[in-house]
């Protein structure tokens, strides 16, 4: 990853190209949330070394589960995660449809940070590499 953008609320991070101005990143960026938001969200979680939850999109971006506000929030979480799926979404787990486990109740849990960025997105900050 060459450069990171990082959003509100559960890090939410965008991969980009070398070589963009802050002005084109926040625009990339701001695009790549929109496909994901708007088109079909395609997720791909992971579990992390700490308790934490990777959550890969179909677009260059990912967001983190941080395992200390799923601990705070668990009780909500396990009460509430279904209302995280998208109207008439369907979710296919190895448990079946719209069937979830608590790493997938997590996944949800940090799918919903995304969605809650794309309704109204900020790019918080530009992280360049260093050389």
């Amino acid at each position: 990853m060459k450069y990171c953008l990082v959003s509100r609320a559960d890090p939410l991070c965008c991969s980009l190209n070398e070589g963009l101005s802050d002005g084109e990143a926040d625009t990339f960026a701001k695009e790549v949330l929109s496909k994901i938001y708007n088109y079909h969200p395609d997720m791909n979680p992971l579990d992390m070394d700490d308790g934490g939850i990777l959550v890969r999109y179909n677009h260059p971006a990912v967001n983190v589960v941080l395992n200390e506000v799923v601990q705070e929030n668990w009780s909500e979480i396990d009460r509430r995660y279904l209302e995280a799926l998208a109207t008439d979404e369907v979710l296919i787990t190895p448990l079946g449809h719209n069937v979830f486990d608590d790493f997938g109740k997590k996944a949800l849990f940090g799918r919903c940070f995304m969605f809650m960025d794309a309704q109204n997105p900020k790019v918080e900050k530009i992280v360049r590499k260093s050389i």
